[in-house]
C-alpha cells in the first residue's frame, strides 16, 4: 500500500512557516503500514494543486493534502480535489451547520465566506472537525483515496488519528501492528554509529535507521507483526544487537534525554554538583534544571567569561595556562570545595564568535570533572559560543558525565 502527502500553502514555499505537519503525517502513515514514497509541496494555485493530486492519484492508493481549506480566497483545496476527480462541489448543510454552531458558541459572527468551508466534492464523506471550523473531507476515485485535512496542526492531528487512521484501517483491512523504538546516543559522529551497525541497517524487519541532529544522533528501529506481543519481541532482540555493538554509547531510549539521564543518575547515588562554565554560557546548568530533579542536584552554578576567571578562583595561571586540561581540572576542584558539593565541574573554551563547527576554525574546549580523589580532564577540539556550539559541547560535557558516573560510582 502506497501513501503519497501534498502539503499546500505559498507560505510553505516561502519558507514563513515550518512544515511540521509533513513530517506527522509521514510518521502517521508509516505506523499505519503505507509506505510513502513521495511527499509535495504546492502554492495556493488551483491549477498546480489539481495537477499534483492527479499525479499523486497515479502513484498511489491514498493521497493526503493539508491545508488549503480555509475561509479565504486563497484556499484552493476544495475546488483542486472536484476537478482533480471529475466532481462538482456542494453545500453540505450539515457541516454548515456545525460551522455555525462553532461561531455561535464563541459568541463570534458567521460570515458569508465561513459558509465556503462547508463546500465538498459531491459524494465525498465529510470529516466532522470539532476542534475547529474546517471540516475535511474524503473522496473516493476508482479505488483510490484523496483524504483533505485542514492544516492548522492541532487540527490536522485530531481528525487524523479519530478519524483518517481508523478509516484506513477499515477500508484497507490493516490488522498489521507497527512499533518504533528510538535508542538515542549523543557525542557520537553518525558515520562512527554506521560503522558498526551498517549490517543491522539492511534489516527488513525490525528496520534501522540514523537520524542525525545537532550533537547527537537517533537509531530508530520499526517492527511490524500481527501482535503487539510479536512486535515488542522484534524490538527486544534487535536493541540487544544493537546494545552489543554500541556498548554504552546508547543512553537511554524513545524520550529519554541526556540531560535527564544525569540527573537520575547524580539522584539515585545522592550525589550534588556544582559547575562554572565559560563559552557555553550557563547551557550546561540550564540542560541539567530543565528536568525533574535537576534543581534537586544543582547547588551551584557559575557562568563566567574566561579571562574573569583568574580573579575568581585562586589558580596559578602563570604556571597553568589558562586554557588546558590541567586548569580545568583545578577549576573543578576548587569549585567542589568552596561550594562544598560532591561533584565540581569546570568548563572553559574558546569565547570567539568567528569559531564553531561552521567555521574554518574550530577552536577548544577543556573540561575538568572532580570528586575526592578521582580527578578527570579532558579536551573537546571545538569552541565558539553560537547555538550549535553550545549545543554539541554540552552533549559532549553530559556524555563525560554519564561516563564518568559510571565508573566512579561502580568502582
Amino acid at each position: 500500500m502506497k501513501a503519497e502527502i501534498i502539503m499546500i500553502g505559498t507560505e510553505l514555499l516561502l519558507g514563513q512557516i515550518v512544515d511540521t505537519n509533513a513530517a506527522y503525517l509521514a510518521r502517521k502513515m508509516a505506523e499505519t503500514g503505507f509506505n510513502l514514497y513521495h511527499k509535495t509541496t504546492v502554492g495556493d494555485n488551483d491549477v498546480r494543486i489539481t495537477e499534483s493530486i492527479q499525479n499523486a492519484l497515479q502513484r498511489s492508493d491514498v493521497v493526503i493534502t493539508s491545508g488549503g481549506l480555509g475561509p479565504t480566497v486563497d484556499d484552493k483545496t476544495r475546488k483542486a480535489v472536484a476537478s482533480a476527480t471529475g466532481r462538482r462541489l456542494f453545500l453540505d448543510q450539515e457541516l454548515l451547520k456545525e460551522v455555525a454552531d462553532f461561531f455561535k458558541k464563541r459568541g463570534m459572527e458567521l460570515g458569508e465566506n465561513n459558509q465556503r468551508q462547508a463546500y465538498i466534492p459531491q459524494d465525498a464523506i465529510p470529516i466532522h472537525n470539532p476542534v475547529g471550523t474546517a471540516p475535511g473531507f474524503i473522496v473516493e476515485d476508482k479505488g483510490k483515496y484523496v483524504i483533505s485535512l485542514p492544516g492548522v496542526p492541532h487540527e490536522l492531528h485530531h481528525l487524523t488519528e479519530n478519524t483518517v487512521i481508523p478509516f484506513l484501517q477499515k477500508t484497507f483491512n490493516i490488522n498489521t501492528i507497527i512499533k518504533t523504538r528510538v535508542l538515542k546516543t549523543a557525542g557520537v559522529g553518525e558515520s562512527t554509529i554506521d560503522r558498526l551497525i551498517s549490517d543491522l541497517e539492511e534489516s527488513k524487519n525490525p528496520t534501522v535507521g540514523l537520524a542525525v541532529h545537532i550533537g547527537s544522533a537517533d537509531i530508530r528501529v520499526s517492527a511490524r507483526a500481527k501482535s503487539l506481543e510479536d512486535v515488542e519481541i522484534l524490538l527486544d532482540q534487535m536493541e540487544v544487537k544493537l546494545r552489543e555493538r554500541l556498548g554504552d554509547m546508547v543512553f537511554g531510549t524513545d524520550n529519554e534525554t541526556i540531560e535527564g539521564v544525569v540527573v537520575k543518575q547524580l539522584g539515585d547515588h545522592h550525589l550534588s554538583l556544582a559547575i562554572i562554565e565559560t563559552n557555553t554560557g550557563g547551557d550546561l546548568s540550564a540542560r541539567l534544571t530543565s528536568v525533574p530533579g535537576g534543581f534537586g542536584i544543582l547547588a551551584r552554578s557559575m557562568c563566567t567569561a574566561t579571562d574573569a576567571l583568574s580573579s575568581v578562583f585562586q589558580c596559578d595561571f602563570e604556571k597553568t595556562p589558562l586554557m588546558s586540561k590541567q586548569a580545568a581540572e583545578k577549576l573543578a576542584i576548587q569549585i567542589r570545595e568552596t561550594s562544598g558539593c560532591d561533584i565540581g565541574i569546570a568548563v572553559i573554551g574558546d569565547e570567539d564568535p568567528e569559531v564553531g563547527p561552521y567555521s574554518k576554525e574550530l577552536g577548544n574546549t577543556y573540561v575538568g570533572i572532580s570528586m575526592p580523589g578521582k580527578p578527570f580532564a579532558n579536551q573537546i577540539q571545538l569552541g565558539g559560543i553560537s547555538k550549535y556550539s553550545r549545543v554539541r559541547l554540552t552533549n559532549n560535557v553530559l556524555v563525560m558525565l554519564r561516563h564518568y558516573l559510571l565508573q566512579t560510582t561502580t568502582s
